[in-house]
């Protein structure tokens, strides 16, 4: 596990989310990290419509195919600051 890449999801969401989402399992090709550029743009939590969670993956693989170590570096600053401060964070 890495510090920063996409959260990993049960098998049984990979199981369901794999049929219905586009690029889901592309989020497979790198670590998954404690944080994420889902998280920190308030897509955490539970995912209990199929549109919230096509929003975590349309932003884990922004974050894939947009990756620098600048980007890391300012996920784990957001974090730190949007992490626990939003009424999302748990």
């Amino acid at each position: 596990m890495s510090i920063v890449g996409p959260r990993p999801h049960a098998v049984a969401h990979n199981e369901l989310y794999r049929q219905q989402i586009s690029g889901y399992m592309l989020r497979h090709t790198v670590r998954p990290g404690i944080t994420g550029w889902a998280q920190v743009n308030g897509w955490r939590g539970e995912t209990d419509t199929l549109d919230k969670m096509e929003q975590r993956i349309d932003h884990d693989l922004w974050y894939i195919k947009n990756w620098s170590l600048w980007l890391d570096v300012k996920i784990i600053a957001l974090t730190i600051f949007r992490g626990f401060v939003n009424e999302r964070a748990y």
